[in-house]
């Protein structure tokens, strides 16, 4: 099994004396690139305090050997974004030694969401991710409308690592648009302000980012595309502006892979350039 341990880099105070843990014997994989070794891995008031042979005894003494010994693994693409609201594990990504998560990817999930668009967005997730829309619509408490709303009821979760969420376009584009939005309508300008509004607001509130898809293949089980699969490149950058707004957060792209490679990095180059 995987065993989690939260730790941070060493400080010298905290190097004398009694650990508080030592994981014997491992094997080392550190994440620089260095080739696997084999050491001690000593841990004092929550840091790492040596690597390599470890004399001092431990509080806590794991035998790790014949397993690995690494820094926890960040899943930069999932969709806990209904799971975290009912579930405090986040599996499968927590068994393979992931301790953190970012959620809300492929332009998908609940927030912004208006009461009356819940059932749209469990549609998409179904149709998109394959969840189970009984399980989305038993298990989701719907205890938010904006984005931060949501990241309000997120503060409240615990699980077993941690979640970072993008502002999913199609939710987006829907809460601001519509039922035009749904329909794959272009927007106003009036709709690209609003969206590049909240956008912002959603980074400055703490979304790491944004997240839209441009793939055909994201659709609705009936076949209807996901309302940001069609979107031109003027709503793209409005979403972009946005977070030049925030000064921060990432902008996560599913691109439309029947469309020449070129044209696509083009517009990545193009929005990463405005943001």
């Amino acid at each position: 099994g995987v065993r989690f341990v939260r730790i941070t880099t060493r400080s010298r105070e905290e190097e004398a004396g009694l650990r508080d843990l030592v994981i014997r014997g491992g094997t080392v994989v550190d994440g620089t690139g260095a080739a696997p070794y084999e050491a001690d891995v000593a841990v004092t008031a929550g840091r790492i305090a040596a690597i390599g042979p470890v004399a001092e005894p431990g509080r806590e003494e794991v035998d790790a050997r014949g397993a690995i010994v690494t820094p926890g693994f960040v899943d930069v693409h999932t969709h806990y974004d209904g799971q975290i609201t009912w579930e405090n594990r986040l599996s499968p990504s927590t068994g393979h030694g992931v301790t953190t998560v970012v959620m809300g990817n492929c332009g998908v999930g609940f927030a912004p969401i208006r009461p009356h668009q819940r059932q749209l967005a469990i549609k998409l997730m179904e149709g998109v991710e394959d969840v189970p829309e009984v399980v989305m619509a038993e298990g989701l408490p719907w205890n938010w409308e904006s984005f931060p709303d949501y990241l309000d009821a997120l503060s409240a979760r615990r699980a077993d690592a941690d979640f970072a969420a993008l502002v999913p376009h199609s939710p987006l584009r829907v809460y601001v648009m519509g039922r035009r939005g749904a329909d794959l309508e272009p927007p106003t300008q009036a709709d690209l302000d609003e969206m590049r509004r909240l956008t912002g607001e959603a980074v400055r509130a703490g979304a790491i980012g944004v997240s839209t898809s441009r793939s055909m293949a994201h659709r609705f089980r009936s076949g209807q595309l996901a309302p940001s699969v069609s979107s031109e490149e003027q709503e793209l950058t409005a979403l972009a502006r946005g977070l030049r707004d925030a000064g921060a957060g990432m902008f996560q792209m599913i691109p439309d892979t029947a469309a020449p490679a070129e044209d696509e990095f083009g517009l990545m180059e193009r929005l990463a350039g405005v943001s």
